[in-house]
């Protein structure tokens, strides 16, 4: 039962979502657009939801059940994730039917696996489940990544544990809009034994269509970024580290950052120790200062990045050199650059989703 749906929503002081009942704070929103629309997903309790806006965000449609399960994790970056593809919007999210147990399970699923939804009619009606995963239970850590090309092809990644040794980086490609799934793929596997076991990956495709991949590695006790490209989905080119400092590290950030690609290439942020970078393929990381859980999106006017600097979501828009506060209090952003410039940021505050502007 939904207990509050979608609060007044205005160019100033933007929308409101959840909480979606007591014991459902609403959780890890993330959003996408086809120029036309805006797509927006979160999770509460153990469902998944969905809300449209056909006004760059000024308003949003009441929310939709789109799916629910016995156990969907929720944390650290866990939760559903959205694309479009052609005419079909597409959500993924791992959900599993029994709780993990033990002092780490962090409300994990012990059988997770994970799902796809599709729905040709902005949202109203939604499709049964798929399973993307061909060996049952293999992404229950609940972290992944979906990237569409806008016209059919799709590509989710996600940390498996199917080798039942380390974490490894797993892949599969949707050639038809989310209907049907590939074989799944071995992205990458560390010499090490295991990558970073609980950082979220990103994924994006670029205008020639290759793949690319980033993931935060573990080799030699460091914990940093690496990335891989693919033309076909399957065969990945040799990884390459991210920025030219490392990060020694015994624990799991549980920070993976943001990946985007644009006209000029490929840009990526990142979390290391305290400090938010950005980075391209082969060049020197800049830092940003101190902040964690930074996301980026790409617009016609550049790319803006959002992250969280002691509690306080700050956004940086192109071109900007310092960063600007977008709400005292708020964790795990997403932005959504717009087709006609200035994007939105939604962000967790309080129990609920807050979706604003930024002009």
């Amino acid at each position: 039962m939904i207990f509050s749906l979608l609060i007044s929503a205005t160019l100033l002081m933007g929308a409101q979502f959840g909480p979606m009942g007591p014991e459902a704070p609403a959780r890890e929103p993330q959003m996408a657009t086809d120029g036309k629309a805006v797509y927006l997903t979160y999770g509460a309790g153990n469902a998944i939801y969905f809300s449209l806006s056909m006004n760059a965000g000024k308003t949003f449609s009441s929310p939709v059940q789109v799916a629910e399960a016995e156990v969907v994790p929720l944390s650290r970056h866990r939760g559903p994730r959205i694309a479009v593809s052609g005419s079909a919007i597409v959500i993924t999210a791992v959900a599993g039917k029994t709780l993990s147990s033990g002092a780490h399970a962090h409300g994990l699923p012990s059988d997770g696996d994970l799902l796809v939804w599709r729905s040709e009619d902005r949202g109203r009606h939604w499709s049964k489940a798929v399973m993307v995963n061909d060996s049952p239970g293999a992404p229950t850590e609940g972290l992944h990544a979906l990237a569409s090309d806008g016209k059919g092809r799709l590509f989710a990644v996600w940390l498996d544990h199917r080798s039942g040794k380390g974490t490894t980086l797993y892949g599969s490609e949707s050639r038809d809009a989310g209907r049907t799934w590939s074989k799944n793929t071995l992205v990458y596997e560390s010499p090490d034994v295991t990558i970073c076991q609980c950082c979220h990956p990103s994924a994006a495709f670029d205008s020639k269509g290759q793949i690319i991949v980033m993931w935060r590695n573990w080799l030699g006790g460091s914990r940093d970024m690496y990335l891989a490209r693919s033309l076909d989905g399957i065969h990945f080119a040799n990884p390459e580290k991210l920025g030219t400092g490392t990060w020694q590290l015994n624990a799991c950030p549980m920070d993976g950052g943001g990946l985007v690609v644009t006209p000029n290439g490929i840009r990526t942020a990142w979390r290391r120790n305290k400090e938010i970078f950005f980075a391209s393929p082969g060049k020197k990381e800049v830092s940003m200062g101190e902040g964690v859980d930074v996301a980026l999106s790409a617009g016609a006017d550049g790319v803006y990045a959002v992250w969280v600097t002691g509690g306080v979501v700050k956004a940086l828009k192109p071109g900007g050199r310092e960063a600007a506060e977008i709400a005292p209090h708020g964790a795990f952003p997403a932005v959504l650059a717009l087709q006609g410039g200035g994007a939105l940021v939604a962000f967790e505050e309080e129990g609920r989703i807050e979706v604003r502007p930024l002009p």
